[in-house]
């Protein structure tokens, strides 16, 4: 086999698999080869096989195989649609003192790709500064040779970014499309699905994904791992002071996704709760009503000198943090890149800090 890779112009670690019809899964000989080289092994049904145009199909192997070819109809369909044949099937006698032959063909995938179970990550990219990533969601990025995210974010991360890596960039609100997108490109080599080792820079993708991975047959999952990173709430957190002391949660003003009556109940009982609330997806072109009532639900169950945190472009060259209070909040000011950090009724500002006590008045460790 050597050889024919060689007139090929080909190495031994060009090749990325082997491929044959599915009759010759307990072929000996085959089995050695791969398990000694190390080659992954696709079988094809001889219906598969059928289909595919080759250049010398053969009516001898249509009697004995139901296909009129092996060789040619296995490489092409092993390298993928846009595969192409770089050596027609050919007939490799055995050395000197073995018998047997062997019809091979060798076929071209037209993109690079490694073959095995490969791996998904989702990478939380966090607020955006590089000093901010966690080691684990580096490492993945760094071992990955696609990147699939939002531009923004991937603009973001790009010094980290090395020429042979490919970076697939999406739209704002598709996130299912590059869900969709990052577990595409392990599969676009065909024959062997989930080869590459792929990385999602995402914001709130990895439930998304983690859909598409279940809905997979168990035994053809890629690995799959979560790297979250640094939110906003925390960074924002770190520049007020210590505003997450007590209770907290987060609630997104978007109702793309969750119906407006249900992100207002769920105000409601933050506010009820006597939560720190940061929201998220505050205010935008279209919607420019939702933070001013956010507001005054939280105004009904806390005092209008509560603290309030406007935090835009956290982390990125562009930052902004403002200290203001909840009755007076400037909405005009706030937009999808806005953090709005709401204190409790406790919550208060001194010297320019905003500091939430670990406990209510009259409380006391034990």
């Amino acid at each position: 086999m050597d050889v024919q890779l060689a007139s090929a112009g080909l190495a031994p670690e060009a090749v990325a698999g082997l491929a044959s019809i599915d009759r010759k899964g307990d072929e000996p000989a085959l089995l050695e080869l791969a398990a000694k080289r190390q080659w992954p092994l696709q079988l094809f049904a001889a219906p598969q096989l059928s289909a595919v145009a080759v250049p010398n199909p053969s009516e001898a192997v249509a009697r004995e195989m139901g296909t009129a070819s092996v060789a040619e109809a296995s490489a092409l369909l092993a390298a993928g649609s846009d595969g192409d044949l770089l050596l027609a099937k050919t007939v490799a006698r055995a050395g000197a003192g073995e018998q047997g032959a062997v019809t091979l063909a060798i076929a071209r995938c037209p993109e690079q790709w490694a073959p095995g179970q490969g791996q998904l990550h989702l990478v939380g990219s966090g607020p955006g500064r590089l000093d901010l990533l966690t080691p684990a969601a580096r490492r993945a990025l760094a071992e990955s040779s696609v990147w699939v995210g939002y531009g923004l974010y991937l603009d973001l991360l790009e010094p980290l970014r090395q020429p042979d890596q490919l970076r697939c960039d999406g739209q704002l609100t598709e996130e299912r499309q590059r869900c969709a997108l990052a577990w595409s490109w392990p599969a676009r080599a065909s024959g062997w699905h989930w080869s590459r080792r792929v990385t999602a820079a995402s914001y709130g993708m990895a439930g998304l994904a983690l859909e598409l991975w279940l809905a997979v047959d168990a035994d053809q999952r890629p690995a799959f791992a979560v790297h979250p990173g640094i939110s906003a709430v925390q960074l924002a957190a770190a520049r007020a002071g210590a505003p997450l002391m007590h209770d907290f949660c987060t609630i997104s003003l978007s109702d793309r996704l969750t119906p407006w009556p249900v992100i207002e109940r769920r105000l409601e009982a933050a506010a009820a709760g006597d939560f720190v609330v940061a929201l998220y997806n505050p205010r935008s072109r279209g919607r420019d009503w939702q933070l001013q009532r956010a507001c005054a639900i939280l105004l009904g169950h806390r005092p209008a000198s509560t603290p309030v945190l406007l935090a835009r472009q956290l982390g990125r060259p562009d930052e902004q943090v403002e200290r203001h209070q909840l009755g007076d909040l400037p909405i005009e000011q706030v937009d999808m890149l806005t953090l709005v950090l709401v204190g409790n009724s406790t919550t208060r500002s001194q010297d320019g800090w905003m500091v939430t006590p670990r406990g209510y008045p009259g409380a006391a460790l034990v």
